[in-house]
């Protein structure tokens, strides 16, 4: 990969909010792609969110959206930009990430699934 730098000069990150993803997910734009630990995701998730963890990610790996806008996700909004400009940096179109994480989630009000 090539610096950090270099992504940022390249490519950029929309920001969505929670409740933008919310509906978006519930209208079928929107497929949210959680980038936390397997660990963090057992204890707390996205209702249907697929899971393709930052410490092993590989563009390659995301699910097939179907024509669906691919969204990243993580803990607080950091992990889910770095996701977004690695897979621009592979060469896909997902530039959208959910700004503040599941904290941010949750501050909304929306729900998640606990205890896996």
């Amino acid at each position: 990969m090539d610096r950090w730098e270099d992504y940022v000069a390249d490519h950029q990150v929309h920001d969505l909010t929670p409740d933008d993803v919310s509906k978006g997910m519930a209208e079928g734009r929107y497929l949210l792609v959680d980038v936390r630990e397997p660990n963090e995701v057992a204890a707390e998730a996205y209702p249907g969110g697929v899971v393709v963890p930052l410490s092993s990610f590989e563009p390659k790996n995301i699910p097939d959206p179907q024509g669906k806008q691919v969204v990243f996700a993580c803990r607080s909004g950091k992990r889910s930009v770095t996701a977004s400009l690695a897979a621009q940096a592979a060469g896909l179109p997902y530039d959208k990430h959910l700004a503040g994480g599941i904290l941010g989630w949750k501050a909304a009000g929306l729900p998640t699934n606990t205890g896996g």
